[in-house]
């Protein structure tokens, strides 16, 4: 009997991606309100390394967590410069 091995999809490319507001934003507050997760987390996601120095990245469904995430940011901007 075969086992069927499951891998993951992972996105490579994310950090690039975020480039323009890498040093802008706290990946540390990110990572604790919208993952419930450590900063070291999210800097290896960003690096595409899982925690144990293999390789690794964002899963689609991390991705889309990240990108909510980033949006309700942006929301959040918008709605402090809106009230000065």
């Amino acid at each position: 009997m075969e086992k069927a091995v499951k891998t993951k999809t992972f996105i490579p490319d994310v950090k690039t991606k975020v480039s323009d507001i890498l040093v802008a934003i706290s990946w540390r507050e990110i990572a604790r309100t919208y993952f419930g997760k450590s900063s070291s987390w999210l800097y290896h996601k960003l690096d595409g390394i899982d925690g144990n120095g293999g390789s690794g990245g964002f899963t689609p469904e991390e991705a889309q967590q990240l990108k909510d995430a980033l949006c309700d940011l942006s929301d959040r901007i918008r709605r402090a410069a809106d009230s000065i």
